[in-house]
């Protein structure tokens, strides 16, 4: 018997516990979604396409397209040094902070570090204050060398839209993006999603029992690499928005080449860039305190699909199998992870020890004929943001070809990235989730 749509969305909520899913597919013109259980264990109210989540790092690709907006109006251009428009940016390197482009900010080639995490308020003042403290926020790269992740990035292009258009990046926003792309529900103001159906998130504890994440949205400042909130219903019209308009093509143009990441094999604007059996696609994902978004277009089949999820950590393999599930039985793709290699003592040994992004650490342990990788966040920060994310045990990793890797157990089965070395060969780093970790001690023993 064929599953319908409606079907696999149950299975899948069921199958990973998650208390709310929301989910919707694009075939040219035809919209189709399917919903399974509620907003909250604690208060619920039946999940629907246009239920609010809060989208997290999908709002990248919004405030990507603002950018080519402004641009498109000759208000600025992607190679304008950043510091055109921002001539008071100060960061820790100063050929960085003068050499720095638009378009490094927009492929995460800027050299910037993941994230600045502090609250500057929720006054019109939020970005501004944010860009002030950038000075205190690491170079992991110099300008241009490679891409790595950064939120930090793309708060500082919230400010850049600021400062062009004399506006809030909010009020921005609204004229650039969310009016003419017709999306009704999305949003970044609070007091708008308290006025309408929304869904909290949930964590998963050690004993498996689900609590609510009380941490449901962050900091203004966040505003433009992750502080967007969304539907189902205006992710599908924000996917048919950027697939009808052939100038928004620009974004999706490969603009660096990514290496052993799941989240694709290269960057355009905004927009991940993968090959799913032989088919290009884009994305974007977001993950916030037990919520979780994944929104994935197909252009040339004129095809889009969304998953948004209330639980974690389980919401990112339920978005996965969601995404899995439409292209394999709508477009016949499919969608697998590499095989690991047998394990080997030797390739283990270079690559167990300690790594640091700032905002956490990584370690790599090896014990017998098993890789294990733990993420945790530093306690201080953890501490001071009010952080209700359990930590994750470790899971298990295991080796591919040239330097990269997959992670084969927990939520994050499936997830791949890559190890860095030097001139000496020494591993000097890892990509996690398109972040790179820097090694500790580079060259001493393990």
């Amino acid at each position: 018997m064929t599953t319908t749509f409606a079907e696999a969305v149950a299975a899948t909520a069921t199958e990973f516990g998650i208390p709310g899913l929301a989910a919707g597919v694009l075939t040219g013109d035809i919209e189709t979604f399917a919903c399974h259980g509620v907003t909250s264990l604690d208060n619920p109210l039946p999940i629907t396409p246009d239920t609010l989540y809060p989208v997290a790092s999908v709002s990248k690709t919004h405030t990507a397209t603002a950018i080519l907006r402004l641009a498109e109006q000759g208000r600025l251009d992607l190679a304008d040094p950043v510091r055109r428009h921002l001539p008071e940016l100060r960061l820790a390197d100063e050929r960085a902070a003068a050499t720095m482009t638009v378009r490094n900010l927009l492929n995460h080639t800027s050299g910037l570090d993941t994230h600045l995490l502090l609250d500057t308020g929720e006054g019109a003042d939020a970005l501004r204050e944010y860009v002030a403290r950038l000075p205190e926020i690491e170079l992991i790269a110099p300008v241009g060398a490679r891409a790595s992740y950064s939120q930090a990035g793309y708060n500082l292009l919230g400010r850049i839209i600021e400062r062009v258009t004399d506006q809030t990046f909010e009020q921005a926003m609204a004229e650039l993006v969310l009016e003419p792309a017709e999306l009704t529900t999305t949003c970044y103001s609070l007091n708008d999603v308290l006025t309408r159906r929304f869904a909290v998130g949930h964590n998963r504890g050690p004993d498996g029992t689900l609590s609510i994440a009380r941490n449901w949205k962050g900091y203004r400042a966040d505003n433009p690499g992750g502080g967007l909130v969304s539907s189902a219903s205006d992710l599908l019209r924000w996917a048919r928005y950027h697939l009808g308009d052939a100038s928004l093509g620009r974004l999706r143009e490969r603009t660096v080449d990514l290496r052993g990441s799941s989240l694709g094999d290269g960057l355009g604007l905004g927009w991940f860039l993968r090959g799913i059996d032989g088919v290009r696609a884009v994305g974007h994902g977001g993950s916030g305190d037990g919520q979780f978004a994944e929104l994935l277009l197909v252009p040339e089949r004129d095809f889009a699909v969304v998953s948004l999820s209330n639980a974690g950590p389980d919401g990112i393999p339920a978005n996965q199998a969601i995404l899995r599930w439409a292209l394999e039985h709508h477009l016949g793709l499919h969608d697998r992870d590499p095989e690991p290699l047998p394990y080997e003592q030797t390739r283990a040994g270079e690559i167990t020890g300690r790594y640091d992004s700032g905002a956490m650490t990584l370690t790599i342990s090896a014990t017998g004929p098993r890789l294990r990788l733990e993420v945790l966040l530093k306690p201080d920060l953890r501490a001071r943001l009010g952080v209700t994310i359990p930590d994750h045990e470790p899971f298990d990793l295991g080796l591919l070809p040239a330097d990269e890797y997959i992670l084969t157990s927990g939520a994050f089965t499936g997830q791949r990235g890559c190890f860095s070395r030097d001139a000496a060969g020494r591993v000097t780093g890892v990509d996690l989730a398109g972040r790179l970790f820097s090694r500790e001690n580079v060259g001493d023993p393990a």
